[in-house]
């Protein structure tokens, strides 16, 4: 296992976890990833792709939501953990994110090449 993949492992389990509302896609759009993070998450064809960016979406996005939720990247799993990146519909966990945990998340971000989902 590489030393990302420990880092991420890790990041992972420090971001706290809360209920999105059901259905909802309020913070989805187009995010970029690392090529490490974006092997855990099912390929999507070419054409998927584009379609999903000509809506400005996720090409993860379903009807009901992310449809990778569990397996969601960094930057999807911060959103509505910090106030830099809050849910626009009032979600939040109990404890948001340790700042020390999110600067990590933004240090491996910008350390690790990034693809567009």
């Amino acid at each position: 296992m590489s030393c990302n993949s420990h880092k991420l492992r890790f990041l992972r389990e420090q971001i706290p976890s809360f209920e999105c509302v059901p259905g909802c896609h309020d913070c989805c759009g187009p995010v970029t990833t690392s090529s490490e993070e974006m092997a855990r998450l099912p390929r999507k064809t070419a054409a998927e792709q584009e379609a999903a960016l000509a809506r400005f979406d996720c090409v993860h996005l379903g009807p009901q939501g992310c449809t990778v939720y569990e397996e969601r990247p960094l930057i999807c799993r911060l959103f509505g953990t910090t106030p830099t990146l809050p849910c626009p519909n009032g979600r939040r966990p109990v404890e948001l994110i340790d700042p020390a945990v999110e600067h990590q998340v933004h240090k491996l971000i910008a350390s690790t090449r990034q693809v567009l989902v």
